[in-house]
């Protein structure tokens, strides 16, 4: 698995549109369902090591916060044919199986993950009523083996000066995780002036 970290989309950005299926329930979820509410969406997948290391935190997160009125939406933008275990059939089951609170959607052209700039699994883009963006980077400290527990400190941190009404946090680090498994040929174009220094 390649290490790779969040694009840091720039601050402000507006929500790219879409329409993607929800593989547990066969619906078609668009953002368009969401306007005027604040909208965390998270980047993931089934297998990757990072995303499973923090399930737990991001499923307590989004219930907990799901009362405060934040809504969340998972994408998922991998080529099921080389990552089978990624496969829509497989994220219904994980729905069901760890019991997700919010939709968990399937980007099967990764058109999505490119608009947004999606880079890692797991990559946060946490927006505003408006649907601007308000916080890009990572859920906490707490990365595979590194020994930090897993407490949400940046996304909560983030989630509570949205919701308070207050400026976006000043630091804001980059997510990191498994690369978006792209098909061949799709790979988006470099985006080094993205990276973080």
């Amino acid at each position: 698995m390649a290490r790779t970290p969040s694009t840091m989309l720039d601050l402000e950005t507006a929500a790219p549109h879409f329409s993607l299926l929800e593989p547990a329930t066969g619906k078609i979820i668009s953002l368009d369902d969401y306007m005027g509410k604040p909208l965390l969406i998270v980047f993931m997948c089934n297998h990757c090591p990072y995303v499973i290391h923090l399930r737990d935190g991001l499923i307590q997160f989004t219930k907990e916060y799901h009362t405060k009125g934040l809504i969340t939406l998972a994408i998922n933008s991998n080529d099921v044919t080389n990552y089978p275990d990624d496969s829509p059939e497989k994220m219904a089951y994980d729905v069901e199986r760890f019991n997700y609170s919010f939709p968990y959607l399937f980007d099967e052209s990764q058109e999505v993950a490119k608009s947004y700039q999606a880079a890692c699994t797991p990559d946060f883009f946490l927006f505003d009523q408006q649907h601007h963006l308000f916080y890009r980077g990572q859920f906490d400290d707490s990365r595979p083996n590194n020994g930090v527990p897993v407490t949400a400190a940046d996304m909560r941190f983030a989630a509570e000066q949205l919701l308070a009404g207050k400026p976006f946090p000043t630091e804001q680090k980059p997510s990191l995780g498994c690369n978006i498994k792209w098909k061949a040929g799709n790979e988006p174009m470099s985006r080094s002036k993205n990276l973080p220094k």
